[in-house]
């Protein structure tokens, strides 16, 4: 018999820091420690929380040898999903010095998790390597993939360095983008609803 927890029912709205709804997992950017963003990922797994470091395999090319390394993509930082009580106990590592807020405000910023979703799509599926472009990106056409490997990603379709790349957006971190052909995108009909959105 396979048993399955509840879903808590999201009373909060959909866009906001979501900070007055009890009990409600939300997405932070802890920042930590140079080179203990891993460290400080397998404590929290071993807390029960969840979390989660943006990982890619490079090729690390040496005088005498070629190796396949595993690199952080955002050094310094820890996505976490973590109710209030959890953000507090994730705050008491050593190796955890705060979390990133917004310019101006004092309350953590917190990730959408359809943000946070997409993003993790790109880096678990994509062939290429993904960039972090952290520098003011213009908004681009908004597109889904039809062909490759991560067909089904919903983005935008924009233009860096003369080669087009689909980009997803991080509230605070910029945009994470990867090489795309254009005949593998199509555009996406936007609603009055959805442009609120973006």
């Amino acid at each position: 018999m396979i048993l399955t927890k509840s879903k808590s029912v999201n009373a909060g709205p959909i866009s906001g820091t979501g900070e007055g709804v009890a009990h409600s997992k939300r997405w932070y950017v802890a920042l930590v420690r140079m080179h203990h963003e891993k460290k400080v990922a397998e404590r929290l797994s071993k807390m029960g929380i969840d979390s989660f470091v943006p990982v890619q395999q490079q090729i690390h090319q040496w005088s005498d040898r070629r190796k396949v390394v595993d690199t952080v993509l955002l050094p310094m930082m820890v996505f976490v999903h973590v109710t209030p009580k959890e953000r507090m106990e994730v705050l008491s590592f050593s190796t955890v010095s705060r979390y990133m807020v917004m310019r101006g405000e004092s309350a953590p910023a917190v990730i959408p998790d359809e943000q946070m979703a997409r993003f993790r799509f790109m880096l678990d599926y994509s062939d290429e390597a993904v960039c972090m472009n952290d520098s003011p990106l213009a908004r681009g056409e908004r597109v889904r993939v039809i062909k490759g490997p991560l067909s089904g990603l919903v983005g935008e379709l924009v233009t860096v360095g003369g080669k087009s790349k689909i980009a997803v957006r991080l509230n605070m971190l910029g945009c994470a983008c990867v090489d795309m052909p254009i005949g593998y995108v199509e555009p996406i009909k936007i609603s009055n609803d959805d442009t609120k959105k973006l």
